[in-house]
């Protein structure tokens, strides 16, 4: 039988492409980095310079083979929104302003673009 991934049926994620986070757990905890790629039915991200691992990969017409490293996916649990102002882990929160929702840092109040 195969079962698909849908363990998470929230909407809206608390992070976004682009965004500045940084590790909470694991072994890259305190690392900060950039969201390159969120894949929201399986609740994980790719984030710069965080969970790298090391993929063989055979050599292709264009490619030679050898070792590489790569960012691998982190789990969305393992990542807190960093604080425009402050520059530590938020939480963040939901507001309508000029009939629009925007994020917000919990923490500083501050409106996150």
């Amino acid at each position: 039988m195969n079962k698909s991934i849908t363990s998470h049926k929230t909407s809206k994620l608390h992070v976004k492409k682009g965004d500045k986070v940084v590790v909470l757990s694991g072994a890259s905890k305190g690392i900060e980095g950039e969201v390159k790629e969120i894949f929201p039915k399986k609740y994980r991200a790719i984030v710069e310079g965080v969970n790298i691992v090391k993929k063989h990969t055979k050599p292709t017409a264009d490619q030679p083979g050898g070792i590489n490293e790569v960012e691998s996916s982190i789990h969305l649990s393992n990542l807190a929104l960093l604080d425009p102002k402050a520059g530590k882990a938020t939480r963040i929160g939901r507001k309508e302003v000029n009939g629009k929702s925007v994020r917000y840092s919990k923490k500083s109040g501050e409106i996150i673009k």
